[in-house]
C-alpha cells in the first residue's frame, strides 16, 4: 500500500464502532462536537474521517483517547431525528493516518496521510482469496447469523483488501481486534489475519455445536452402549475371536515388525499404533491414523531385487522386444556395465524424447525386463496438483500418498524401473506446479531423501531407474529437462518398419485376433504397399491398426468357410483395406516455376511441404496464406529483402516490388505450420516465379536464410531426410554446418539420397533449379 497524499477534514469519534472502506451503514450521532464537525463536512465535500475511541465510556475524547489510524469516509445522507440525534449514512473510502491533531471551537480538526490500495491481486494473494472465502462459506454454514446473500456478496468481490475487510466487519469480533485488521495495511497480512481468524471462529462454533450435542445425549444411552461393548468384550474373549480391536492392534503390530523397515520408521509406526490403540473407534482420527500405519508397513524400506549381470543376455532381450534403437540399447548396456563392475551407481535418469508410436514405452518396459527389476508405470498426462506428485497432509480429509510413492508400493522394490508417461503434458494452476515437485525426485543429489507429505518421512529413491517419454522436449520446464539425460527418437525407416511388422506386429494380431500363422499369410510387397499407401507415420502405431484390419478381414473370410488359409498379396491388399489414403512419393510429377519443396519437423516425425508462390501485376503487395506462423511469415520477409537486394544478379526486374503483386502458400491451409527453415525454400520459390525457371522436382531443401543470403543451420535432419526419402525424393540440400549430423541418419536412407551442402543461396539455386542463370 501507498502513500497516496495528505488531507485536512473534520473528525467523528466513533464509539463501539469501526467503519472500513468500501462500507455502508447508518450512524447516530448525539455529541454537540460531531454534530458540528458533520455540519462543517456537509458545508465543504461532504468528506469527514472517522476513528473510534480506545474506550466507550469516555465522552470527551482527546487526542490520546482516539485511534490514529481510521477511515475516510463521504456523508451520503443526513437525517435529523426528533430525539435530537441525527442518524447519518456514511461510505467509507480509504485509510487514513492522523499526522497532526487541531482542536476547533466546535470540533475536532485533523490532517490525515490517505493510502491508496491496490485492486489487482497477486498469485500469492489471489490463493489466499480463495482460501478465505472457502473458509469463510463454511463458517457462513455453521453459523446461523449471517445469510446467504452476505455470502454472495462477498463471493463477488475481486479486491483482496476490500474482501478482508467486509468479511471482518461481519466476524463477531472485538473492537480492538477490527482495528488491528484497519491498521494490517499490507494486503497479504490482512487476508492471512482475517484466514486465521475464520480458523479460530469455525473451532469454537465446532465446540459450541459438541458441547450442545452432548448435553442433549441422556446418561442412559451411555449406560446402554457401555454395558454392551463390555459384553461384546466378554464374548471375544470366551470365542478366542481376534478379530476386536486387540486382534487389530496385533495384526498391525506384526506387520510393522515384518516389514523391515527403518529402525527410525519403526519408532514412529509404533508410537502411531500406540496412539491408534488408545483412540476410540467411532472416532473419525482413528481410521486415519490405521489407513498411515498400513502405507507405512506396505511400502518397500529396504527390499531389492538382484540385477542380472549377464550383459550377452541383456542384449539379447532388448534385440528380441525391438528392432533398432541402437543408441537406447547401447546406452541401458553401459549402465549395466558400469553397475557391474562398481557394484553400486544411482540409477540414470533417462528421457525417452520422439514421436508417437515408436515404441518408447514399451522400451522401458524391456529394459525392465532385461534388468530382472520389477516395472511400473504412471502417466503425467494432464496432472495440474501437486498433491498428485509429494501427496496429502493427514489433516486432509481423504488423505493419501503421491503418485510416486504409490508406485513404490505397486513396484514393491526399492530399484524398480519407474516409468513415468507423457512427461510433457503437465500442466501447473493455483494448486502447484507438479514439474518443480518432480525436481527433488529426478536430482541425483536429492532423491535419496523424496519427502512425501502423506508420509511424513524420507525416503529412498536413489536406487530406481527413472525413466521419462516425452513427444516434445521444448514444452518440458528447463530445471526439469537439465536433471534428465535426453535420448531422442526419430522414427523408424521403410526397411526398419517391414521388419518391425514382420517380427512383432503380425504375430501379435494374428494371436490377437484367435488365428494362427497357418490361416493367413501377408507377404513382404503387401506389407511395403500398406506402410506406403494407408500410413504416413513416423512410428508404426497406424501401421499395426493396418494389420488388425486385415487380420480382422481374414477372420471373417475364414469363419463364414469361403476359404481356409488367407493369402494378403499386393494386388488383393485393395481388398482387405479399400482404396490407398496416401500417394508414396508426394514430389512432383514434372519441375514446376514458383513451386519448391521443403523439409519439416514435426512433433510427430519428419514431413514435406510444399511451397507455392503466383506473380502478378499489381502494386507489389506480399501475400503470406497457408496458416503460417510468425517465424515462417520473417523467413518470407527476409527471402522478399534478400531478393529485391540482389535483383541484378538474379536477372529479376528491380522494380518487380512495386508493378508485381506476391502471392506465397503452403498447402493444407487448415494445418499450423510454423518454424524457422523454410528460408532458402521459400527464397527459391519466389526466384523461380519472377525468373521464370523450373525447380527440380527431385530436390528437398531445408535452411534459413538470413538478409545476406547466408544459409543457417537447423535442427531434425534425420527426420526431415527419412521425410525426404518417403516422399521418393533424391536430392537434399541442406546448410554445411549440418553436415555432423549425416551419422545419425540411417544407411538405408543415406544410400538413396545425395546430400549437397549449402551455405549461400547462390549454392541452392545452382543445384535447385533447371537451366542457367
Amino acid at each position: 500500500m501507498e502513500k497516496e497524499k495528505t488531507v485536512t477534514r473534520p473528525l467523528l469519534p466513533l464509539r463501539g464502532l469501526l467503519v472500513y472502506p468500501t462500507m455502508v451503514l447508518h450512524l447516530d450521532v448525539g455529541r454537540e462536537k460531531s454534530v458540528a464537525a458533520l455540519e462543517t463536512a456537509m458545508v465543504d465535500d461532504d468528506e469527514i474521517f472517522l476513528a473510534t475511541q480506545q474506550e466507550v465510556s469516555v465522552d470527551e475524547p482527546t487526542e490520546d483517547d482516539i485511534y490514529q489510524i481510521g477511515t475516510l469516509a463521504k456523508v451520503k445522507q443526513m437525517i435529523k431525528l426528533p430525539n435530537g440525534t441525527i442518524r447519518v449514512l456514511v461510505e467509507g473510502l480509504k485509510r487514513g493516518e492522523v499526522s497532526s491533531f487541531v482542536e476547533r471551537d466546535t470540533y475536532y480538526e485533523v490532517d490525515v496521510d490517505l493510502y491508496e490500495e491496490r485492486e489487482e491481486p497477486t498469485a500469492e494473494e489471489e490463493a489466499l482469496m480463495r482460501n478465505v472465502l472457502a473458509q469463510f462459506e463454511q463458517y457462513t454454514q455453521m453459523s446461523k447469523k449471517i445469510s446467504q446473500e452476505t455470502y454472495d456478496s462477498v463471493a463477488d468481490i475481486e479486491q483482496p483488501g476490500c474482501m478482508a475487510d467486509i468479511i471482518s466487519s461481519h466476524l463477531p469480533l472485538k473492537i480492538s481486534q477490527k482495528q488491528e485488521i484497519l491498521e494490517t495495511f499490507d494486503i497479504t497480512d490482512r487476508l492471512t489475519r482475517v484466514l486465521n481468524i475464520l480458523n479460530n471462529e469455525k473451532e469454537v462454533l465446532g465446540l459450541e455445536k459438541k458441547i450442545g450435542q452432548r448435553v442433549k445425549k441422556s446418561m442412559e444411552k451411555t449406560q446402554k452402549e457401555y454395558y454392551l461393548r463390555e459384553q461384546m468384550k466378554a464374548i471375544q474373549k470366551e470365542l478366542g475371536d481376534k478379530d476386536g480391536k486387540d486382534g487389530e492392534v496385533a495384526e498391525l503390530r506384526e506387520k510393522i515388525q515384518e516389514s523391515d523397515m527403518p529402525e527410525h520408521i519403526e519408532e514412529k509406526a509404533l508410537k502411531e499404533l500406540g496412539r491408534y490403540e488408545r483412540m476410540s473407534p467411532s472416532s473419525a482420527e482413528s481410521s486415519v491414523i490405521r489407513n498411515y500405519i498400513e502405507w507405512l508397513t506396505q511400502i518397500p524400506w529396504s527390499y531389492e531385487t538382484t540385477d542380472h549381470h549377464d550383459i550377452h543376455r541383456s542384449e539379447e532381450i532388448l534385440n528380441e522386444d525391438h528392432y533398432g534403437l541402437e543408441k537406447v540399447k547401447e546406452r541401458v548396456l553401459e549402465y549395466l556395465s558400469v553397475q557391474q563392475l562398481t557394484e553400486k551407481l544411482k540409477g540414470p535418469i533417462l528421457c525417452l524424447a520422439g514421436p508417437p508410436g515408436v515404441g518408447k514405452t514399451s522400451l522401458a518396459r524391456s529394459i525392465a525386463r532385461s534388468l530382472d527389476r520389477h516395472f511400473v508405470r504412471i502417466s503425467l498426462g494432464g496432472v495440474r496438483d501437486e498433491a498428485e506428485i509429494r501427496g496429502h497432509r493427514r489433516t486432509y480429509v481423504g488423505a493419501m500418498p503421491g503418485r510416486i510413492i504409490q508406485g513404490m508400493k505397486k513396484a514393491g522394490s526399492m530399484n524398480p524401473v519407474f516409468l513415468l508417461d507423457e512427461i510433457d503434458k503437465m500442466a501447473h494452476d493455483f494448486r502447484g506446479d507438479p514439474s518443480s515437485a518432480l525436481l527433488e525426485v529426478l536430482d541425483p543429489e536429492q532423491n535419496n531423501a523424496f519427502s512425501d507429505h502423506f508420509i511424513e518421512e524420507p525416503y529412498d529413491l536413489s536406487k530406481t531407474m527413472f525413466i521419462m517419454t516425452a513427444n516434445n522436449v521444448g514444452t518440458i520446464p528447463a530445471p526439469l529437462l537439465d536433471r534428465m539425460e535426453i535420448i531422442h527418437i526419430s522414427g523408424y525407416t521403410e526397411v526398419e518398419k517391414v521388419q518391425i511388422a514382420k517380427t512383432y506386429l503380425l504375430d501379435k494380431q494374428v494371436e490377437d485376433h484367435g488365428l494362427t500363422r497357418s490361416q493367413i499369410q501377408v507377404k513382404d510387397e503387401a506389407i511395403i504397399d500398406t506402410i506406403r499407401h494407408y500410413t504416413r507415420e513416423a512410428g508404426v502405431r497406424s501401421l499395426e491398426r493396418q494389420l488388425a484390419t486385415v487380420c480382422r478381414k481374414a477372420a471373417r473370410i475364414i469363419v463364414s468357410g469361403d476359404k481356409k488359409r488367407v493369402i494378403v498379396t499386393k494386388n488383393t491388399l485393395k481388398d482387405f483395406l479399400g482404396q490407398p489414403k496416401y500417394r508414396y512419393g508426394k514430389k512432383e510429377a514434372e519441375d514446376l516455376v514458383g513451386a519448391a519443396t521443403g523439409l519439416a519437423y514435426t512433433s510427430a516425425g519428419g514431413d514435406t511441404l510444399t511451397i507455392e508462390v503466383s506473380v502478378s501485376p499489381g502494386k507489389g503487395k506480399l501475400t503470406l496464406t497457408g496458416k503460417l506462423g510468425d517465424v515462417m511469415k520473417e523467413s518470407a520477409q527476409a527471402a522478399f529483402s534478400y531478393i529485391r537486394s540482389r535483383s541484378d544478379e538474379l536477372n529479376i526486374d528491380p522494380e518487380f516490388n512495386e508493378n508485381q503483386d506476391i502471392h506465397i502458400h503452403v498447402p493444407e491451409g487448415a494445418t499450423p505450420k510454423d518454424g524457422p527453415s523454410a528460408g532458402i525454400t521459400m527464397a527459391t520459390a519466389l526466384i523461380s516465379s519472377l525468373t521464370g525457371r523450373p525447380v527440380r522436382r527431385e530436390v528437398g531443401m531445408t535452411g534459413e536464410i538470413t538478409l545476406r543470403g547466408r544459409v543457417l543451420p537447423i535442427g531434425g535432419l534425420k527426420e526431415k531426410a527419412m521425410s525426404a526419402h518417403r516422399a521418393g525424393l533424391s536430392v537434399i540440400l541442406m546448410p554445411k554446418e549440418n553436415e555432423k549430423d549425416l551419422e545419425e541418419i540411417p544407411d538405408s536412407v543415406r544410400e538413396d539420397l545425395t546430400f549437397i551442402p549449402v551455405s549461400h543461396l547462390d549454392d541452392v539455386l545452382k543445384h535447385a533449379m533447371v537451366g542457367e542463370k
